[in-house]
């Protein structure tokens, strides 16, 4: 099966803290993939570098078959990404940020309306289209942040946290959009600490831990018998689980 995206031996260090540690991972084509860890396990790092956010000290990333930093233009063509915590253009309407997005990747202004209209309706948003962004809620500004990565009609989504602080209304539009768009033969990669979510959604699922992956595969196979919340702490919990002590003081 051909791979949306494959990364090979992704290293990345930050001083003496070894962020990435040589990961390896292969995304199938119109899987929706899950990646789960820790915070500060390597998540948000690996996936920056697999997009093109953030240069790699080793390894390569190929979004279908494209070099993300020998041929970035041909890969980034072929990716729409929402970032955890990505920055916005606080004094445009989210009509304005779609259309200058949508101009700046080459779209046609014709084509970049009829998108942009259709995606502040599917997301709910099109009494927001004439709000200034400086004024959306956190589930606004992920939806909008998700419309920027539809616009161009990537093949592939990478979405790093995209439901962190997002009210349920929001995050049930979220999620409708993004099955649509697997139904429709996308891929997308979504990295979560929320084992749940990643359950009620993903196919697939990789487990990273201290910059590795230590553990990748159909969902079904990586868990078991067990809920994922269960082997990810088999697998990256441990010991790190067990009660160290008592707050006696909080007794009553």
């Amino acid at each position: 099966m051909r791979q949306a995206l494959e990364i090979c031996g992704l290293g990345k260090r930050f001083g003496d803290k070894v962020a990435v540690d040589g990961i390896d991972l292969a995304v199938p084509q119109g899987s929706f993939f899950g990646l789960v860890g820790q915070n500060g396990a390597g998540k948000t790092t690996t996936l920056a570098m697999a997009v093109g956010l953030l240069r790699p000290d080793r390894g390569t990333a190929r979004i279908f078959g494209a070099d993300v930093w020998a041929d970035p233009r041909r890969a980034k063509a072929l990716v729409g990404v929402l970032p955890d915590g990505l920055a916005m253009p606080e004094r445009l309407t989210g009509r304005e940020v779609l259309t200058y997005l949508g101009l700046l990747r080459g779209l046609p202004k014709d084509v970049v309306a009829e998108r942009a209209a259709e995606l502040l309706t599917v997301l709910e948003l099109d009494d927001a289209g004439s709000t200034l962004v400086i004024e959306y809620s956190t589930g606004m500004r992920k939806k909008i942040g998700l419309a920027t990565a539809l616009l161009h009609a990537p093949r592939l989504l990478v979405l790093d946290e995209p439901f962190e602080a997002v009210d349920p209304v929001s995050a049930a539009a979220i999620k409708t959009m993004l099955r649509g768009f697997v139904a429709g033969g996308g891929s997308v990669v979504l990295s979560s600490h929320v084992m749940a979510l990643v359950e009620q959604l993903c196919d697939h699922v990789a487990v990273v831990d201290k910059g590795k992956v230590v553990a990748a595969g159909a969902l079904d196979e990586v868990r078991g018998a067990r809920s994922l919340e269960e082997t990810f702490v088999g697998l990256v919990g441990g010991e790190r689980t067990a009660v160290k002590g008592e707050l006696s003081w909080l007794s009553r």
